[in-house]
């Protein structure tokens, strides 16, 4: 079975019940889907700018539901691919990027709403849930 790296916009769509996330994620079972370091950052820089408990909460609950992945193994591929998009002239979020280096490093299929940017990412698969 498929493994599943959720970038940070699908897990903000599971807090707020948007789309099919978490019934893709009920289907395809909470040890099949992981979250980066990263997500998570972006998820407690968001919880702190809105302010409320609730968010922290949010982030917390995703701690305990899946596993978070270290982005330290991934930092030589992310470097690659970097380079190789900018003599392509293009160009992704660092944070976006270190994610999707993630999920090519470990074989996880990449879920995003942003497809079309982390498609960008060669030999990245990816999949949209909402």
């Amino acid at each position: 079975m498929a493994q599943y790296l959720l970038d940070t916009n699908v897990l903000i769509s599971m807090f707020r019940n948007k789309g099919k996330v978490r019934k893709h994620i009920l289907e395809v079972g909470f040890p099949n889907c992981y979250v980066s370091e990263i997500s998570i950052a972006e998820l407690f820089y968001g919880a702190a700018k809105g302010g409320r408990k609730q968010n922290f909460e949010d982030v917390n609950n995703v701690l305990r539901q899946f596993e978070v992945l270290p982005i330290y193994s991934c930092l030589e591929n992310y470097g690659h691919i970097k380079a190789l998009l900018e003599r392509q002239g293009q160009r992704i979020d660092d944070f976006d990027l270190l994610i999707g280096a993630t999920a090519l490093q470990k074989g996880l299929v990449m879920v995003t709403a942003n497809v079309g940017h982390l498609a960008r990412i060669p030999d990245l698969v990816v999949e949209n849930w909402e």
